[in-house]
Formats: structure tokens, C-alpha cells, sequence
């Protein structure tokens, strides 16, 4: 079996410098590090997309993509390679086109957790500065783009406490990213992530995670921005598995859960979840959550268990190639 590990160009030149660059680091190390992994077992190249990826992995006979591709520009950018592989019916890894256009876009998502009765944060899109004024809005408020993920474009100043402070975020946010801009109630909240993998009946709920950022500068905001992700982790404490009650350990499960069907996701997935006075909040979903060694929350809860990192991303393949119908005991090249 032939496995290619596909990524994008570089965003560099469309997002802010900071998070390009780190971005195109994740990447590059990602795509090292599964490739590592899955050639002791498969045929295993890398690609970067581009307008011909489709003829490359027709001319590479390849049998399973393993998408890691955000998509460069547009509303649901997550989905663009997805639909690609569809029209040339290319099996691949990860959710399918709704699933990532709907996890991806954070007012569809939260409409559809509203929707199904799942706890989630109070939400009002905006496509100007100009809407602001009329509002009815309690501070403190959470300013987000509505199609970004991994805490792009969620910095410091991203939490605002007055309507002066609103007006500039939201202008600065629409010149960079797709409207709307998200405000989002902010809860006030322990911060928990939630690991997923597989579909229909066979679902795994990885090690719940804790971010505690107890030991964070005093100068910087409680709550996990981009700043925080990319320059205090040594000061970011994760707790996994996170101190949980047994009630809250599967309150938190079953809504994790819930929310990953809700949006119709396939084999893995990142839920991210802010609990106060009880009730698990869903802030978002990841639906192309990292797989970054040693640096994203799926590569630690995976090690906090026996499945291990390398267990995770063999898993994901072979979540991947049951749904598509694989002889698991076909698949394996011996290199």
C-alpha cells in the first residue's frame, strides 16, 4: 500500500508573519515525523497540494491520502482537498467535506451545537464595525475569526473588556480574515481538551487534558491565545488524565461526543471545552487537529496511554481504511 502525506503551500504571505511562520513549522516537522512513522510499515511519500495534486497521486499510484492540508483561502478551505479527492475518488484520511465546512466555520457549528441542545458559548456574528453599536453585549467578550483553528488570529488582545477595545479588534480582524467575526461570550472556566478517534459505534475518547496556565506571566490573560501556545509552553501545565470526578469524566465524554456526531466527523478529531459550574461548554471543534511530536495535544494524550504517538498515527490510517472498506491485513508492505 502507498500512503502519500499531502500538505499546503505555505499561508506566510496571507496571514500575519507570526503565524505563518509557525504554521510552515508545524508543518514541516509534522510531515517528518509521520513519514517517519508510517514508512516502517507502508510505501509513504509527501506532497504539497497544488492545481496538479490529483495528476501527482494519480502518477504515484497512490492508495490513501493523509490529509493535512488547512487550505490556503476561502470559506471552507478545510474541505478544498477533500473535494478534490472525492471527484477522483482518492480515498483519504479525516473528515469529509460537510465535516470540515461545518467544524471549520465557527457560527455554523455553534448554531448546530444550539441546535442539539449542546452547551456552547453565547455567539453573534458580525460583518462590520458598524453592527457593534446596536448591540446588547455583556463584557467580557472573546473577538475570533469564524474559520480559523489552532488559535490563529486568537491573540492577547483578542479578549476585550469595553466597546472602544471591541470596535478596534473587530476592524483589525476583518481586514485579515473571512467575515463574520465571532464575539463570543467568554467563560469563565477550567479549559479542557478532548481527544477522538474513529466512527459510527467504534469511537475512542482519548485521555482527557487539562490546560492549566496557572504559571503564566501575571502580565498576560488566562486563556489560551496564540501567544500562550507559541511562546509559554514551558509554562503551560497539562494535566492528562485531567483531575476529573467520574460524573464529570463522562459529562465531558458524551458531550465530546456528541458534538463530533453533530458535526458529522469522521475518524479523529479535537474538542475543545471550558467547564464552569458543571456544565462542559464546547468552544470548538478541530477537526484537523495537530499531530505535531511532542508539541500538540493528540500526540499527548496519545502518550499519556498505551497507544503511544506512533500508535495514534497508525491508527488514524487504519480508522481510515476500515471505513473505506481495506483489507487491514492486506495493507502492509514489508520495506
Amino acid at each position: 500500500m502507498k500512503i502519500a502525506i499531502v500538505t499546503d503551500k505555505s499561508r506566510i504571505d496571507l496571514i500575519p508573519s507570526e503565524e505563518g511562520f509557525k504554521e510552515d513549522e508545524q508543518k514541516r516537522k509534522t510531515v517528518e515525523e509521520l513519514k517517519k512513522i508510517l514508512s516502517t510499515k507502508y510505501d509513504c511519500i509527501s506532497l504539497i497540494a497544488d492545481e496538479n495534486i490529483i495528476n501527482q497521486l494519480k502518477a504515484e499510484n497512490v492508495d490513501l491520502v493523509f490529509n493535512l492540508c488547512n487550505g490556503i483561502k476561502g470559506d471552507s478551505k478545510l474541505a478544498q482537498l477533500p473535494a478534490l479527492l472525492e471527484f477522483a475518488n482518492i480515498p483519504y484520511t479525516g473528515s469529509s467535506i460537510l465535516g470540515h465546512t461545518l467544524a471549520i466555520n465557527k457560527l455554523y457549528s455553534s448554531q448546530i451545537f444550539r441546535a442539539e441542545n449542546i452547551p456552547t458559548p453565547n455567539f453573534i456574528p458580525v460583518f462590520s464595525t458598524d453592527e457593534l453599536y446596536g448591540l446588547d453585549i455583556k463584557f467580557p467578550i472573546l473577538v475570533k475569526p469564524n474559520d480559523e483553528g489552532s488559535s490563529r488570529g486568537i491573540h492577547q488582545d483578542s479578549l476585550v473588556f469595553d466597546m472602544d477595545s471591541l470596535v478596534k479588534k473587530v476592524d483589525e480582524e476583518l481586514k485579515i480574515y473571512n467575515p463574520p467575526i465571532i464575539l463570543n461570550e467568554y467563560i469563565e472556566g477550567r479549559e479542557f481538551s478532548v481527544g477522538i478517534i474513529g466512527n459510527g459505534h467504534d469511537i475512542e475518547v482519548l485521555p482527557i487534558q487539562e490546560v492549566d496556565l496557572s504559571l503564566i506571566p501575571d502580565n498576560l490573560l488566562k486563556f489560551y491565545s496564540f501567544e500562550i501556545k507559541a511562546y509559554h509552553k514551558d509554562k503551560t501545565l497539562y494535566h492528562i488524565p485531567a483531575p476529573l470526578t467520574v460524573e464529570e469524566r463522562k459529562l465531558m465524554e458524551e458531550t465530546a461526543v456528541k458534538a463530533y456526531k453533530a458535526l458529522s466527523l469522521r475518524d479523529y478529531a479535537r474538542v475543545d471545552i471550558r467547564l464552569k459550574d458543571g456544565i462542559p461548554y464546547v468552544l470548538e471543534i478541530n477537526s484537523l487537529p495537530g499531530l505535531m511530536k511532542g508539541k500538540s495535544s493528540l500526540y499527548r494524550m496519545a502518550e499519556a496511554m498505551e497507544l503511544g504517538y506512533e500508535g495514534l498515527v497508525f491508527k488514524i490510517v487504519e480508522t481510515a481504511l476500515k471505513r473505506y472498506n481495506f483489507d487491514l491485513d492486506t495493507t502492509i508492505v514489508n520495506l
